[in-house]
């Protein structure tokens, strides 16, 4: 019983370490790509069916702003059947689509891990085991 334990925890520690180191590969690249994506059709299709209301379409527009210097702002507008801006949400929009693909890249990392968990924790066993043999 004491050695399922050990192999049980052991193989948790081993599971969460390469979570960790998945993740840390991912995420930023996760986060990059909503980024680039964010004013996408396909963004705008999902968020907007979150964030606006019902019998709304949701329209990106993008505007320039001058603070400390030159750039493009983009605002989800929400419109009835008349053409009328019924909502209009500056950032939220932005903040959910990261959200969701910060989490299928999370849900990703997990997957990952669990696949290279096993590998990896006989790697370890097999370097543990070099430096414990007497030379």
């Amino acid at each position: 019983m004491k050695q399922a334990t050990t192999g049980t925890i052991s193989g948790c520690l081993v599971w969460i370490i390469a979570f960790v180191v998945i993740s840390m590969c991912i995420l930023p690249i996760s986060f990059m790509g909503s980024m680039f994506t964010i004013t996408s059709d396909f963004a705008i299709r999902q968020t907007g069916a979150i964030v606006c209301p019902d019998n709304t379409t949701p329209k990106i527009r993008s505007f320039a702003t001058y603070g400390s210097g030159p750039s493009t702002t983009s605002v989800l507008e929400c419109m009835d059947a008349s053409g009328n801006v019924v909502k209009e949400d500056p950032v939220g929009f932005a903040f959910l689509w990261i959200g969701i693909i910060a989490g299928i890249s999370i849900i990703l990392a997990g997957i990952l891990a669990f696949v290279f968990a096993a590998p990896a924790g006989i790697l370890i066993a097999k370097l543990f085991s070099k430096l414990k043999k007497p030379q």
